[in-house]
C-alpha cells in the first residue's frame, strides 16, 4: 500500500489484500498532468508532462492506469507528486517566463533596507502593482485548493472499485467526531500591536476564541516575561515569528542557518513550540534546520502573498519531523488593503468550502491592523460567525499547540480487526473516531462510525 495514503486516512495496511497500487518507474523531467477530475499534478509521469501549468490538461494519467490481474499500476509516482505540491516544488516551474518583483532577491533586500522610510501608503501601493494580475493564476485554485486531498480521494475510489469495497474503515481526521478543526492566529508586527494584546485577547475571549501569538523576538521592540505570562495566563500560545521580520530569512541557504540556529535558542528560551517566518516567505526542504514542533508558514494558496505557490491541502501534514498547519483563509491585511474588502464575505465562502471538506479552518488576524476601528469591526463579525459556526457544526475550536498534539497522537494510531470489528490502538485513542470511506455514485463519501452522520464533499 502506498504510505502516504495510510498516513492520510490511517487505513488499516492491509485492508485491500490482495489487491494494490505500484508505481511504473517514472522517468524524464518534472512537470504538470492531471489525473481524476481535473486534479493538477506536479513531477514526472509516464504519460508525458508540460512544463506550462495551462497546458496540464494535455496529459491526463488517468488514461494509462493499468490494472494488471490484482494489481492497480499507476503511471506516476503519488507520494512523490503529493509531496511536491505540499512542498510547492512545482513553484520552480511557475511564472518562468518573468521574474517577480518579490522573488527577485536584489530587489526584495533594496526594499527591505528603505521599508521602514517608505510611507505606509506607498508601500501598499507597490503591493498592489505585484499583486494586480492575482486572478488569472490557474493553479492553485481561488479560493481554496484541494488538490492534494482530491487526489487520496481519488486513489482510494480505484482501490475500492477493483477491490469490490464498499465501506472502507479510517480514523476520523479531528477529535472526538468533530466536523473540522478551527484555529485563530496573531502575528505581532509591531509595538503598537504588542501593546494591543490584551485587549484582543479580551475580544477574542468573550467568544470563546483562544489564539496563538507570534512575536518577533530581535530588533522591533522588547517582548518582557510578563507579557509573555499575560499570554499564556489567557490560555493562550506563545510562538516565535521569524528573527528580526526583515524578509531575509531564505535568501542564502549559509545565512538561513545562522538564523535558524538563533530561531531555535528563542524556542528553548521561550518555551515554544510554533513557529511562523514572516511575510510567509518559506522553503520546505530546509526545514529540517529547525527544532519546533509545528510551523504556520505555508498558505493553502498564497495568491495575495509576496511568495505565490500554495501547499494545496486543508488538512496538516508532516515535513520531516515538523508538523505543518497551512494557513487556509485570506489574511486581514490582504482582505483590507489589498482588495479593500471590509466584509467577512470572502472569509464565509472559504470556511464554507473547508468545512464541506472537514478541513482545517486557520486565521492570521494581526493586532497592529485590529486596532483601526473599522477593521476592528469587521473581525468581531468574524468572530461572531466563528461562535455560531462552532456550536452548529460541531467544529473543534483549538489553539495550534493542540492540533499539534492530536495530529501526532493520531499518526501513531491503527485500525485493527478485533472479533470482527474495527478497533483503534494508540495514544489517545478514547478521543478518536472510527470513520469510513463510503463509496457513492463513483465519488467517496465519509461516515462517521457511532452516528453514521455523512460529512460528504462533492
Amino acid at each position: 500500500m502506498i504510505r502516504a495514503l495510510l498516513d492520510y486516512y490511517r487505513l488499516p495496511a492491509d485492508l485491500f489484500g490482495s489487491v494494490s497500487p505500484t508505481i511504473d518507474s517514472p522517468a524524464g523531467e518534472n512537470g504538470f498532468f492531471e489525473f481524476g477530475d481535473k486534479n493538477i499534478c506536479y513531477g514526472r509521469n509516464r504519460s508525458s508532462v508540460s512544463a506550462n501549468v495551462a497546458d496540464a490538461g494535455k496529459f491526463d494519467a488517468s488514461k494509462d492506469v493499468r490494472i494488471d490481474g490484482n494489481t492497480i499500476q499507476l503511471p506516476f509516482d503519488f507520494s512523490e507528486v503529493i509531496e511536491n505540491l505540499r512542498r510547492e516544488r512545482y513553484r520552480r516551474n511557475m511564472n518562468a517566463d518573468r521574474k517577480s518583483f518579490s522573488a527577485g532577491k536584489t530587489v526584495r533586500k533594496i526594499y527591505y533596507l528603505v521599508r521602514e522610510w517608505l510611507p505606509v501608503w506607498l508601500r501598499r501601493q507597490l503591493q498592489k502593482i505585484y499583486l494586480r494580475r492575482w486572478k488569472e493564476l490557474r493553479f492553485p485554485a481561488w479560493p481554496v485548493d484541494f488538490t492534494v486531498d482530491n487526489l487520496h480521494d481519488e486513489l482510494l475510489r480505484l482501490l475500492m472499485e477493483k477491490s469490490g469495497t464498499k465501506k472502507v474503515p479510517f480514523i476520523w481526521f479531528w477529535p472526538e467526531g468533530a466536523s473540522g478543526c478551527l484555529i485563530m492566529t496573531h502575528d505581532v508586527e509591531t509595538s503598537a500591536g504588542r501593546d494591543f494584546t490584551s485587549e484582543l485577547m479580551d475580544l477574542d475571549t468573550s467568544y470563546g476564541i483562544k489564539a496563538s501569538y507570534q512575536v518577533v523576538p530581535e530588533e522591533r521592540y522588547e517582548v518582557p516575561e510578563e507579557y509573555i505570562q499575560r499570554i499564556r495566563a489567557h490560555g493562550c500560545e506563545f510562538n516565535v515569528h521569524d528573527l528580526s521580520h526583515d524578509g531575509q530569512l531564505y535568501q542564502k541557504r549559509d545565512i538561513f542557518l545562522q538564523r535558524a540556529k538563533r530561531i531555535n535558542e528563542y524556542n528553548k528560551k521561550y518555551n515554544a513550540r510554533g513557529f511562523r517566518a514572516g511575510v510567509m516567505y518559506r522553503d520546505l526542504d530546509w526545514y529540517e534546520a529547525y527544532d519546533f514542533s509545528y510551523d504556520m508558514s505555508v498558505p493553502n494558496v498564497a495568491h495575495l502573498e509576496p511568495q505565490r505557490g500554495g501547499c494545496c491541502t486543508v488538512m496538516p501534514f508532516f515535513v520531516g519531523k515538523i508538523l505543518e498547519l497551512p494557513l487556509t483563509t485570506t489574511q486581514d491585511y490582504s482582505l483590507f488593503y489589498i482588495l479593500n474588502d471590509h466584509s467577512i464575505n470572502l472569509w464565509k465562502t472559504q470556511l464554507d468550502l473547508i468545512r464541506k471538506r472537514n478541513g482545517l479552518m486557520s486565521f492570521i488576524a494581526h493586532p497592529d491592523y485590529l486596532i483601526n476601528r473599522k477593521n476592528r469591526s469587521v473581525y468581531e463579525s468574524l468572530l461572531k460567525y466563528l461562535r455560531q459556526m462552532v456550536v452548529r457544526e460541531n467544529i473543534w475550536a483549538a489553539v495550534p499547540g493542540d492540533v499539534d498534539r492530536w495530529w501526532r497522537a493520531r499518526s501513531q494510531m491503527k485500525v485493527v480487526s478485533h472479533d470482527g470489528s474495527w478497533e483503534i490502538e494508540g495514544p489517545e485513542k478514547e478521543r478518536a473516531r472510527l470513520a469510513y470511506a463510503v463509496l457513492d455514485r463513483g465519488r467517496v463519501k465519509y461516515e462517521l462510525a457511532e452516528v453514521a452522520q455523512e460529512n460528504v464533499h462533492k
